[in-house]
């Protein structure tokens, strides 16, 4: 389990806000939070976008930035001039990364250290890349059998535009009144501000790409 409680008691604490208090505003028990902070719980993605409202925080903030790049390598920093050619010609952007004048604007992240969130049900989000435009999410998101973006299910509505792509499984996706189930090369974009749900109904793992815009607080 990576330290994501460890990093929203920090940020609570920062914040000058009592566990009970975030409790309260949250709808949930001071215990759940407490069980989150200890890492003996993990939240729905529901909840973990309630808590970045709550917190005033973007959901980039809470990704786990441990994750470094290989030795020898600065992570998100890219130079042409220092890139190393593979056999082909191009670049090998694993190779690549260098301080340069483009390190805020280029991102490249390798698979074995992408900053990555976990939540419960088995409910993982990947960061694909980072900029400074937090507003901004590209992430690939795993959902196990039967996990829901919401505890019970309900629907769930913020601020922004999600679009996706399924890479492998099943996921329905309800958005409004609409219920769409998506398999392996179907896509799809709407509205975050209508209430939706993601569920994997599927025996399999679902996977895919995913684009969310706007602020999720």
């Amino acid at each position: 389990m990576d330290n994501l409680g460890e990093r929203l008691k920090s940020i609570r604490l920062k914040q000058g806000l009592s566990l009970r208090e975030l409790a309260r505003q949250a709808n949930v028990s001071p215990s759940f939070i407490s069980q989150i902070e200890n890492g003996k719980s993990q939240p729905s993605v529901a909840t973990l976008y309630s808590f970045s409202q709550l917190l005033d925080i973007s959901i980039d903030d809470l990704f786990d930035h441990r994750a470094s790049a290989p030795s020898g390598v600065v992570a998100a920093q890219v130079t042409t001039a220092s890139a190393v050619a593979t056999g082909n010609g191009r670049m090998d952007p694993i190779h690549a990364w260098q301080p340069s004048e483009y390190s805020n604007r280029v991102s490249v992240v390798h698979p074995s250290h992408r900053p990555h969130l976990t939540m419960a049900e088995g409910v993982t989000w990947e960061r694909l890349a980072a900029t400074p435009e937090h507003a901004v999410n590209f992430m690939k998101i795993s959902y196990g059998p039967g996990a829901n973006t919401t505890d019970g299910g309900e629907l769930v509505a913020h601020e922004g535009y999600e679009y996706g792509y399924v890479l492998s499984g099943e996921v329905e996706v309800e958005v409004g009144d609409e219920v769409f189930t998506l398999r392996a090369g179907e896509s799809l974009g709407f509205d975050s501000s209508i209430p939706h749900v993601l569920r994997n109904v599927g025996t399999e793992v679902f996977e895919g790409i995913w684009f969310v815009h706007g602020h999720a607080h």
